[in-house]
């Protein structure tokens, strides 16, 4: 037996439009995930710390703002100081197509971009976070 997937989702730096977070944050739930969103304005660091605390497989980032670079990298960055790399991390948002090899060589392991159905972000989670064994 084994316990719900966990996930983290967030919203780094200044960026205050966060519907698409919550409606994402909804859907992991909706399917059976247990969910911690940290709300507006987290930095990278409080992120880290809440997907450590939580014990989280994954932290689904979300990025509006043109920060995504800067981001993301100290996301993975911190993840890997912490050697909490075991820690999937993807993320979506207002990310230009030429952005996203960058990301992925960093170390984020799926970026979803406008369009992506709930759906496929539920299964793409499903398919790639593993879940804890029930102790």
């Amino acid at each position: 037996m084994s316990d719900p997937i966990r996930v983290v989702v967030a919203k780094p730096g200044l960026d205050g439009h966060d519907r698409g977070a919550k409606v994402v944050a909804r859907a992991l739930r909706d399917a059976g995930m247990e969910v911690v969103y940290t709300g507006l304005h987290q930095t990278p660091e409080q992120i880290v710390q809440t997907a450590i605390q939580e014990d989280a497989g994954a932290i689904g980032l979300s990025v509006l703002s043109g920060a995504h670079l800067t981001l993301f990298r100290r996301v993975v960055e911190l993840l890997k100081e912490r050697e909490a790399t075991d820690i999937v991390v993807f993320g979506g948002g207002i990310i230009p197509d030429a952005d996203i090899p960058e990301l992925e060589s960093l170390g984020v392991a799926k970026i979803f971009t406008p369009g992506a159905t709930t759906q496929s972000i539920v299964d793409w989670v499903r398919a790639h976070v593993p879940t804890h064994s029930a102790a």
